[in-house]
C-alpha cells in the first residue's frame, strides 16, 4: 500500500479524493481535541481505499477540505468505512450539516459475527491481523505543530489497518448470511438527526423532578440560554453552568441577581457580571411549558414479583441465545424490552420483528406462555421446547 505524505495542500488533496473517488470503499478515521472547546476542533484526518492512505491536515494554511468532505457526503457510491464513528461522523455533519452515507462501523459489524458488545479497535487489529497497536501516541495533543513522525505513522496506521480488516469482515457478514441484520444500525449511525443540536429540546437531557408547567418553562429557556452562550464562547456547556445548577435554578429562581452569589455551584462574580444579568432576564421572560410540550409520564413497566422473574429467565434465554448464534445480545434485544414483554407487551418491540424474531423473538415468546424451558446437556444450559422434553419413567414402587 502506497503511503503518501502528509496532505497539506488543497491540490494534493483534491488529487487523491479524486482517485478515491472510484474506489469500493474508504476507511475513514479522524483525531481531534475537545476538552477545552465546544466544537470539536479536527486535527488530522486518515483515508485509504486499501491501495494508498494519507493523512490530512485540516489545520495546515489555506487548505480547503471540500474536496474530502464532497467525497464523504456527496459520493454515494464509496462506502465509507469506519471504527466506533459516532464522533467521526458527528464532526463532518458539523462542517457540512450532512453525515457520510452510505456508511460502515466496523465495531457495530462485529455484534453481528461475535459476541463483542464494543470491541476497541486495538482488540479489532489483534483478532482480525494479529498485529499489537502502539498505543502511545493515542493521547498525544493533536493540534501542536508541527506532528511527529510516529504521531503520523500511528494515525495513518488506523485506516490501513481497517481498510485491510473490512474486506475479511465482509466476507464473514456475506458467508454468514447476516449483513442485512446492520442495515438499520447502520443508518441510525448516518441519520443527521443524531447529530443535530436543536437548543429548543436540549432541557430533555436534564434530570428534573416533577412537572410543574413554569419549572419546566424556566428549564427549556435556560437549557436554551445556555446552549447559545456556550456556542458563542465555544466551551463546553458544563463550563458555563453545569445540569444540576440549572435544574436548582430552574425549581428555585433567585428573586435578584445578587442572589446568584448564594447558589450552590456559581461563583461570586454573578451577582453583578454581565453573564449573570442575561441568566436572570431568561428567567424573568421564561414562559410556561405548553401543555403540548409536556414530557409523557413515565409509567414504567409493572413487572410484579413474577414478572421481574419471567424478565431474569429471558435474559438468560438472550444469553444462551447470543452465544449459540454468537452475536452480541445487545445487538439482539435490551433489558428494558425484555421487561416490558414479561409484563404483556407485544407491540414495539424490535425482537418481534426481522430477524431478531427469527433468531430470538419467538424463542422469547416460547418462553413466557410457558412452552420452552432450560435443559443441561453435556454440562451446557440450552433451549428446549416443552413437546421435545422426552418424559421420564416414574420410578419403580420399593417396598
Amino acid at each position: 500500500m502506497k503511503i503518501h505524505e502528509l496532505i497539506t495542500t488543497t491540490e494534493a488533496l483534491a488529487d487523491i479524493c479524486e482517485r478515491m473517488a472510484t474506489a469500493d470503499f474508504v476507511a475513514v478515521d479522524t483525531e481531534f481535541m475537545r476538552e477545552s472547546t465546544y466544537w470539536p476542533l479536527l486535527c488530522l484526518v486518515q483515508i485509504s481505499d486499501g491501495k494508498e492512505a494519507a493523512a490530512i491536515d485540516p489545520l495546515a494554511e489555506g487548505i480547503d477540505l471540500k474536496p474530502l468532505l464532497d467525497l464523504l457526503t456527496e459520493n454515494e457510491e464509496v462506502l465509507k468505512v469506519f471504527h466506533a464513528g459516532g464522533q467521526d461522523v458527528e464532526i463532518i455533519y458539523n462542517l457540512t450539516n450532512k453525515t457520510p452515507h452510505p456508511i460502515f462501523d466496523t465495531q457495530i459489524a462485529m455484534m453481528a459475527i461475535s459476541q463483542s458488545e464494543q470491541i476497541g479497535y486495538s482488540n479489532l487489529v489483534d483478532s482480525w491481523l494479529g498485529i499489537q497497536v502502539d498505543k502511545g501516541a493515542r493521547f498525544t495533543d493533536w493540534s501542536r505543530r508541527p506532528l511527529t513522525e510516529r504521531q503520523i505513522e500511528y494515525a495513518i496506521g488506523d485506516v490501513t489497518y481497517l481498510s485491510r480488516i473490512f474486506p475479511k469482515m465482509l466476507k464473514k457478514l456475506i458467508k454468514t448470511g447476516r449483513g442485512e441484520w446492520l442495515n438499520r444500525e447502520m443508518e441510525r449511525l448516518a441519520d443527521p438527526e443524531n447529530y443535530a443540536t436543536d437548543p429548543e429540546t436540549l432541557w430533555h437531557r436534564i434530570r428534573s423532578t416533577g412537572r410543574n408547567p413554569q419549572v419546566l418553562g424556566r428549564l427549556k429557556a435556560l437549557a436554551a440560554w445556555r446552549e447559545t452562550e456556550a456556542q458563542d464562547k465555544n466551551i463546553p456547556r458544563g463550563r458555563i453552568i453545569r445540569d444540576e445548577t440549572l435544574a436548582d435554578l430552574a425549581s428555585h429562581p433567585p428573586k435578584k441577581q445578587g442572589d446568584l452569589a448564594k447558589v450552590r455551584g456559581l461563583s461570586g462574580g454573578w451577582k453583578d457580571n454581565d453573564i449573570g444579568k442575561r441568566l436572570m432576564k431568561v428567567l424573568e421572560e421564561a414562559e410556561p411549558l405548553p401543555k403540548a410540550e409536556m414530557p409523557e409520564r413515565k409509567t414504567g413497566v409493572a413487572l410484579g414479583k413474577e414478572g421481574a422473574l419471567v424478565a431474569d429467565l429471558l435474559k438468560l434465554l438472550l444469553k444462551i441465545r447470543s452465544r449459540e448464534i454468537d452475536v452480541a445480545s445487545r445487538l439482539i434485544a435490551r433489558a428494558d424490552d425484555l421487561e416490558a414483554l414479561a409484563a404483556g407487551v407485544r407491540k414495539n418491540l424490535p425482537m418481534l420483528e426481522g430477524w431478531r424474531y427469527q433468531e430470538f423473538g419467538r424463542d422469547a415468546l416460547d418462553l413466557v406462555e410457558g412452552k420452552l424451558a432450560f435443559a443441561v446437556e453435556n454440562g451446557q444450559l440450552k433451549m428446549t421446547h416443552i413437546d421435545d422434553v422426552p418424559e421420564t419413567a416414574e420410578p419403580e414402587a420399593t417396598e
